[in-house]
């Protein structure tokens, strides 16, 4: 077990010499592979904000029960106990005289309530579904809808389907972008492995000569292509974290004058343990792949 330790540590220390020996061609290609991550990377992250966004946004996802008008307060206990029973989230009760003094306070509308001989408004309940599916929230309104003394459930379910078919696009071209952006870490890694390769054709060689395993000879070289992708997944998660806390405070700002509280949430800690072992993982397969098919021409 030791002297197996002992040729992954050697071999560790082999692949950082390499990586220190040429510090700007190192920092080059971590660069590109940071940048190659960083951009499905904050695809993904803006996606899953703007998902968040739904549910800190007042009036999006909402579902408005409106009452008759000769429901009285039996009607609104059982509404009350319904909603408690079904837990479909967090709901409030707008009283048809607090609904009217908002309609009074909005422009041009005072002379026109003042005009009407009674409140046309009812009484009402509105609820933010703790589910955001569109499925979900339309049959919850169908549910609303069968209770007793309940004259109208309103619901924007087509603006909700429209943000999640974008949203589901928006993964799909993320996805597409991932898989594209990672086979060319595969490949960046699999041309640095190569040119390594080959400037040390005559070191490989004589170690082949003097009894040196395939193995052994490739070791460094596969800690090499990890060290390189997971160092580039680091670096793609500052410049994400970095491009983030840039547009923070803008973010904010826009989401307030839109009546929410929102800001944008970065990289988590595992998060950015992911980021380092997907590069890790693609740094070691390209430099598998490059390994396979050179050292074959090397004794």
């Amino acid at each position: 077990m030791s002297a197996w330790l002992a040729q992954h540590l050697a071999a560790l220390r082999d692949a950082l010499r390499r990586l220190t020996a040429a510090p700007l061609n190192s920092l080059l290609s971590l660069l590109v592979i940071g940048v190659a991550l960083t951009l499905p990377t904050a695809g993904w992250l803006t996606l899953d904000n703007l998902r968040k966004l739904t549910g800190d946004t007042p009036g999006v996802q909402q579902i408005s029960i409106f009452l008759a008008l000769d429901a009285g307060k039996r009607d609104h206990s059982e509404i009350e106990s319904r909603l408690k029973e079904v837990r479909a989230g967090p709901w409030r009760f707008v009283p048809r005289e607090e609904a009217l003094k908002r309609l009074q306070a909005s422009e041009g509308m005072t002379e026109i309530i003042a005009s009407l001989p009674r409140n046309p408004l009812p009484d009402a309940y509105i609820i933010t579904p703790t589910e955001a599916q569109p499925e979900a929230l339309e049959s919850l309104a169908k549910i609303f809808s069968t209770w007793p003394k309940v004259a109208h459930v309103q619901l924007d379910s087509a603006w909700v389907k429209r943000f999640d078919a974008l949203l589901r696009l928006g993964k799909l071209v993320v996805i597409l972008l991932a898989v594209l952006f990672a086979g060319a870490l595969v490949t960046i890694t699999f041309n640095t492995i190569r040119l390594q390769i080959l400037a040390q054709a005559a070191e490989i060689e004589l170690a082949k000569l003097i009894g040196a395993t395939n193995t052994y000879i490739q070791r460094p070289l596969h800690y090499f292509g990890l060290l390189q992708g997971a160092l580039g997944g680091l670096c793609a998660a500052g410049l994400v974290s970095a491009g983030f806390q840039f547009l923070t405070p803008a973010v904010a700002e826009l989401a307030r004058l839109y009546g929410a509280n929102f800001a944008l949430q970065g990289l988590s800690a595992s998060d950015i343990l992911v980021l380092t072992a997907i590069g890790g993982a693609l740094g070691w397969l390209g430099a598998k792949i490059s390994v396979l098919i050179h050292l074959r021409h090397i004794v």
